[in-house]
């Protein structure tokens, strides 16, 4: 028998690379062409935050939601978990995330940054949820068929609610404190996702990983102080 010591993380995974791309296909060909519907309506939120609508933060967020609890029940819970022991837990979080989504958009005091950096930071990681993301597949030769797709995959979900996240704001002690749960949730699975990728060996993992730090370099930003008058 081997020593502890001389394991990899990669000899502890329990499926193959394959099999796990190949639930993206299995996934995608049983919802077809709710892709195209997540896609288009991941644009219009795009655009709507694009012109500052606070109505579009509100109805991104309650989309997301609906994309979050998607991602729970016909991915985490019906499909990873047939090769990841913990996916039902995953199931569960992303269930949470959803419920916290729900309650964001109904706040009242909602609203999105007034910091320029911060906005222009969260819609491209929006965008690269929407339109990037998906051709990793290609990059890494595997068919688009496995592509991860906004609205149905976990990582394009995740990395789309960051850019939502960092571009809005809220004035309000228990909204704030909810706004923070769920950057926090989200942030955390962007290092669940990295250390599965890169377990299995994939250069993606870096992804997740540079969503997690644009967002965490965003908040962080403090604004520039305007000088003051006379």
């Amino acid at each position: 028998m081997s020593e502890w010591w001389t394991y990899r993380p990669a000899d502890l995974l329990m499926f193959a690379p394959r099999t796990y791309w190949r639930l993206f296909e299995l996934h995608n060909d049983a919802l077809w062409p709710l892709p195209v519907a997540t896609t288009l309506a991941g644009i219009a939120l795009a655009l709507g935050l694009m012109r500052g609508h606070t109505l579009a933060l509100r109805a991104g967020a309650a989309g997301l939601a609906l994309c979050w609890a998607l991602v729970a029940w016909a991915f985490l819970w019906r499909r990873y978990a047939s090769i990841q022991p913990v996916a039902g837990a995953f199931a569960i979080a992303f269930a949470l995330q959803a419920l916290g989504l729900l309650a964001l958009c109904a706040a009242r005091s909602l609203r999105g940054t007034d910091q320029r950096a911060r906005r222009g930071t969260g819609l491209a990681l929006l965008a690269w949820a929407l339109l990037a993301h998906p051709l990793l597949a290609l990059a890494a030769g595997r068919p688009l068929a496995q592509a991860e797709l906004f609205g149905l995959a976990p990582d394009p979900t995740v990395i789309a609610s960051l850019g939502l996240l960092l571009y809005a704001q809220t004035g309000a002690g228990a909204t704030r404190a909810l706004l923070w749960a769920l950057r926090s949730l989200a942030l955390a699975w962007c290092l669940v996702s990295a250390a599965t990728l890169w377990t299995m060996g994939s250069p993606q993992g870096w992804v997740p990983l540079a969503a997690a730090a644009l967002t965490l370099a965003g908040l962080w930003r403090r604004p520039i102080a305007k000088p003051a008058p006379g």
